[in-house]
């Protein structure tokens, strides 16, 4: 027995949802359409959602499911339209999911690998990514732009603050790419839960250091990434910027492309921002820290 959570939200928050669920436990998360409107057929490596989506979270029979809706309400408040708790009979959910991930490239020496997968390029940077803790597999645009980012930037000796790291991915995707020490911070004890599980996976657990932002409070780093919303990056601008040292880097994502100009306003006084890297229609912006 499984148990599915269905939530109803607009285009904009299903990924985002999806990734909640992912990080809260879901063995597997799947989109349908809300409404009544047709979806053409996507363009390759595309994820299509419709203007009102249904995403489905199934975890094991005995998750708190309240819990997980109230999180989920919490977090997105009135975005979600409606949500819905079923019973579901037994089926092999998480191989069935795992048949549709497969490897994934990010950069020039990066791979995102499900678990049960051998690496492509043994040699190669490669994550291994537990299915059932998944926040951002890659596949989602704003977390491919993260990790392509990483992947380009020179992590060897170098601390990093995953912030919002939801289940780790970029933190330990920056370990595994020489960085010396990495930072995981997030309001959700399920997502430092997932963080810490996936480093272990992945042998960095000694160099990732996880908690909450008051348990960070006078941390700085030399790489800052925040692959959350805009709104609560422009919120955060000020506790985000003062973690970067001087001269150090910042990425910001899971920001719309029309959202770029309000985000970056927020923080223009402390960063030199280079043009935003756009994917369909969100955006990766990334600047260094003005020295004083």
């Amino acid at each position: 027995m499984w148990r599915q959570l269905a939530i109803t939200v607009d285009e904009t928050s299903a990924e985002p949802v999806s990734d909640l669920l992912s990080s809260l436990g879901a063995v597997s998360v799947s989109f349908e359409d809300a409404g009544d409107q047709p979806l053409f057929e996507p363009k390759p490596g595309e994820t299509p959602v419709w203007r009102q989506t249904k995403v489905l979270g199934l975890f094991d029979a005995d998750a708190d499911t309240d819990r997980i809706r109230n999180s989920v309400v919490n977090r997105f408040g009135e975005r979600v339209l409606q949500c819905q708790v079923e019973d579901l009979e037994d089926r092999v959910w998480e191989r069935a999911w795992l048949d549709h991930f497969q490897p994934m490239r990010f950069g020039r020496r990066l791979w995102i690998c499900p678990t049960g997968f051998e690496p492509p390029e043994p040699e190669a940077v490669n994550v291994v990514l537990d299915p059932g803790l998944a926040f951002g597999t890659g596949t989602h645009p704003t977390t491919a732009l993260c990790l392509e980012w990483l992947d380009a930037h020179d992590l060897e000796g170098k601390t990093v603050i995953d912030y919002g790291c939801g289940s780790g991915i970029l933190a330990v995707a920056a370990l595994k790419l020489g960085a010396s020490m990495a930072y995981g911070i997030d309001i959700d004890p399920q997502a430092l839960t997932a963080s810490d599980e996936n480093a272990r996976k992945n042998g960095v657990e000694g160099n990732l250091a996880l908690g909450y932002p008051r348990e960070f409070s006078g941390l700085h780093a030399d790489l800052l990434i925040a692959n959350i919303l805009a709104t609560p990056l422009i919120k955060l601008a000020a506790e985000i910027s003062e973690k970067v040292l001087p001269g150090g880097s910042l990425a910001l994502s899971g920001i719309l492309a029309t959202q770029v100009d309000a985000v970056r306003s927020a923080y223009a006084s402390e960063f030199d921002f280079s043009l935003p890297v756009l994917r369909e229609e969100w955006a990766l912006l990334a600047g260094v820290k003005i020295r004083g």
